[in-house]
């Protein structure tokens, strides 16, 4: 229902014209009424009529003043102006405020409800116009979003597009870039995902850098890609794509990695794209999550690279011997070189493999054709990181294994170099040399350090106190045993002397005097 004002400052009209219309067969309702212009647009100001029904000729201020005081704050008002014949000419001035029905006194019922009428008509025909141009608008804000998100796979794909479109469809989407600098982020989510979760980085990334910063955002296949204003301060930028990731990671436990073109003029667009794309083919060496620029894919020229040559027989040898710890280190230092080299994915993978076989042989024979089989997993590799863990995991396994073959050997051998020990305690040739050359056949040093190591004494260490107890035995046992009896026996020939004197280093006194002793 459409709210009227009446204005005059004659009472009697006032009254005539609520009393003569019929408000209601308007769909009309009369909400108040002024004496003067004063009044009316104190009232104006506070009811917001939709019709004002006004005298010109009123004390304080007239109709006129009254029409252009409301069209410079309300256009939307339409106005009925009431006046006498001999003031006409006002009617000129007031169609300059689109002011376009102009009654003269007196007027009747038919005239007033005619000018409603027709008011009324442009009312309702405003409103059908103001309706169909709102439901535009809410249809264009449900595709706009699409829109944009179209135009800037465009942009970055179709060699058609350049300075052109970009002048036309940034007038559309009303988006100013300052000198035309902007760079692209194109953001990857590492493991399997969902829509939602490109989604929700894409959200994130606008939240965390603002509508100011963010001209326009996307998904490419797998990838999340933003327009943004380039910035001055590249650290506070690298700040914000940091508080992205974690935001991102602590919401949905996911990791992302980063590729940021350089700064450069928006018809740069494709050039930036690839540049991105670049980016993302080095998480291969710089590992999932990172954030790749241009700086960090920079290279020297393929003529100046120098090939890549590994010598793996050191690795090797001690893989076979068990050692994981030089292992360890060895191949860090190998990987480190690899991600150095910044090759091509497949020809890094064309030097690892080798290097996996050559590890692999050095294993269990009957194991080896399961580690070969696994040679498969290198084509669901995407990074040198991922790589590196396989082939380190695999080494490992390897090595503890040998490691734990190698001391199950080496614990028969120092059996048996105990078992001859006693057996041949009276021999006076029995040493490390003898045993090594004369029964086992081994490498007397080699021989010695595993002795050592196992037994934590070195072998002749071992003969002496084996035969100093043997010694303090026989002497507990006969009582009466001779010095030289017992040094011929336990392989001092004859020598007692020395055998005296290797027992009292050894008890803290001579033969006699621990045969004398409680």
């Amino acid at each position: 229902m459409y709210k009227v004002l009446l204005v005059d400052d004659e009472r009697i009209i006032v009254e005539g014209i609520s009393r003569t219309v019929d408000w209601q067969a308007f769909n009309t309702e009369l909400v108040g009424t002024a004496r003067n212009g004063i009044e009316a647009l104190s009232f104006i100001e506070t009811h917001l009529p939709d019709i004002v029904i006004s005298d010109i000729k009123m004390p304080g201020m007239n109709g006129l003043q009254l029409v252009e005081k409301v069209h410079e704050q309300f256009p939307h008002i339409a106005f009925i102006l009431l006046s006498g014949f001999s003031e006409f000419d006002y009617a000129r001035t007031a169609m300059q405020f689109g002011v376009k029905h102009y009654l003269l006194k007196p007027c009747n019922e038919n005239t007033i409800t005619q000018a409603m009428s027709e008011i009324i008509g442009d009312l309702e025909k405003q409103q059908t116009q103001e309706t169909f141009m709102q439901n535009i608008q809410t249809e264009l804000s449900k595709v706009l979003p699409h829109a944009k998100e179209q135009f800037l796979k465009e942009l970055v794909t179709n060699k058609t597009y350049g300075q052109r479109e970009w002048d036309d469809y940034g007038q559309m989407f009303r988006i100013k870039v300052d000198n035309d600098r902007v760079r692209l982020l194109l953001f990857q989510i590492e493991g399997a995902f969902e829509f939602e979760h490109m989604f929700a980085i894409k959200n994130i990334a606008q939240d965390v850098l603002g509508k100011s910063i963010v001209l326009l955002g996307t998904t490419i296949g797998k990838h999340v890609l933003l327009l943004i204003k380039a910035m001055d301060e590249t650290e506070t930028l690298f700040a914000r794509l940091i508080e992205i990731k974690q935001t991102f990671t602590a919401y949905y436990k996911m990791d992302a990695t980063v590729a940021l073109s350089d700064a450069g003029q928006i018809i740069e667009a494709r050039k930036m794209y690839r540049e991105t794309l670049e980016c993302l083919n080095y998480q291969y060496y710089l590992g999932e999550g990172s954030i790749i620029t241009k700086k960090d894919i920079d290279r020297e020229e393929e003529t100046d690279l120098k090939p890549f040559i590994y010598d793996e027989e050191l690795l090797c040898m001690h893989v076979k011997s068990g050692d994981w710890a030089f292992v360890q280190a060895e191949l860090q230092n190998y990987f480190n070189l690899l991600a150095d080299s910044r090759m091509d994915t497949n020809l890094s993978k064309s030097y690892v493999i080798p290097l996996y076989i050559s590890i692999v042989r050095q294993g269990n024979p009957e194991e080896i054709n399961d580690y070969v089989k696994k040679i498969a997993s290198f084509d669901q590799f995407h990074t040198l990181r991922m790589i590196e863990q396989f082939v380190t995991e695999n080494a490992e396994q390897i090595c503890l294994n040998n490691y734990r073959s190698q001391t199950r050997k080496h614990s028969t051998i120092i059996q048996k170099m105990l078992g001859i020990a006693r057996e041949q305690l009276g021999n006076p040739d029995l040493s490390l040399g003898w045993v090594a050359s004369e029964i086992l056949y081994m490498n007397a040093d080699y021989l010695g350090k595993l002795f050592k190591k196992e037994t934590g004494d070195k072998f002749s260490n071992y003969v002496v106190k084996l035969r100093m107890d043997k010694a303090m035995e026989e002497i507990e046992k006969t009582g009466d045993v001779k010095v030289f009896e017992l040094a011929e026996k336990l392989g001092f020939g004859d020598n007692p002397q020395y055998f005296s004197q290797v027992f009292k280093k050894y008890t803290g006194c001579t033969p006699s005097e621990y045969r004398r002793s409680p």
